[in-house]
């Protein structure tokens, strides 16, 4: 496997590569990030894989400063899934004039959801993705469902901007106890880990009731948020939307998908269920 770091390389290194499948990543691999990896694996003659933690995409406040940096270890695990590319660049590297002046704006859809919480995280999602896109020009991305604002606003850009990719989408990876694999785990408590898996079931509550008829969607946000206040969660929200362009679901049938943010002492974490009608 090849560690790149630099712009000019990783084109030099693409001319001669055939097709390519790309993984964007913050580092920090776990199971998850690895189960996109194994996905691209299949779609093309080679994998890249991306490390950067970008700071465009986190607010004031938000764990930029500690977000994990383990590249050697992340480099390890890469090597052993047969990845041809590990492309690290520094900051300086992808941002070479400090403040970034021209920025992917994506729709209001960045304001709703996560996105009413943590302004500007999908502005800076949309616009790293776009940069390194235009980098490594692969023929297919994949991108993980646990992540399914980002992943809806990321299809989008690629649509409306015409790049020559295709977003391969990945179902979550979990633990044996249901709860979504993410790098923020290991920022949990050993109650609060015992206690995380929560989340998950009251979003399947939601998607086994609608399953079952129940079109009261209000309610069973509500009640869904309420159970989890009473166990000791800060809820940003729990809602029920359409799945793949996530507007506001009303009472119907369609694809949709139920989605939660919630804060477990000072680690927030996000899930989805899909639900199919």
């Amino acid at each position: 496997m090849k560690i790149i770091h630099t712009i000019k390389e990783l084109r030099d290194w693409r001319r001669e590569a055939g097709s390519v499948a790309f993984v964007p990543t913050m580092g920090n691999l776990h199971e998850g990030h690895l189960a996109l990896v194994r996905e691209a694996a299949k779609r093309a003659d080679k994998v890249v894989v991306s490390i950067f933690v970008n700071r465009l995409q986190f607010g004031q406040g938000e764990d930029f400063d500690r977000y994990p940096r383990t590249l050697e270890q992340d480099a390890a695990k890469l090597a052993g899934e047969g990845v041809a590319v590990l492309f690290a660049p520094s900051e300086q590297e992808l941002y070479p004039r400090v403040a970034q002046q021209y920025n992917v704006e994506p729709p209001n859809l960045q304001n709703e959801l996560c996105g009413a919480f943590r302004p500007g995280h999908f502005r800076g999602v949309a616009t790293v993705v776009a940069k390194l896109f235009n980098i490594v020009e692969p023929d297919y991305a994949c991108f993980g469902k646990k992540d399914y604002q980002q992943l809806a606003i990321l299809q989008g850009m690629a649509a409306d901007l015409n790049f020559r990719v295709e977003i391969v989408p990945v179902d979550i990876g979990r633990a044996a106890d249901g709860l979504a694999l993410s790098s923020r785990n290991q920022y949990l408590s050993e109650a609060e880990r015992k206690q995380a898996p929560q989340l998950y079931r009251e979003l399947q509550a939601i998607a086994r009731a609608v399953e079952n008829g129940n079109r009261d969607y209000a309610a069973l946000e509500q009640q869904a948020a309420a159970n989890l206040k009473q166990a000791g969660w800060q809820v940003d929200y729990v809602e029920i939307r359409h799945a793949g362009n996530l507007q506001v679901a009303h009472v119907g049938d369609g694809e949709l998908v139920v989605l939660a943010a919630a804060r477990l002492g000072n680690t927030r974490l996000i899930d989805n269920v899909e639900i199919h009608l």
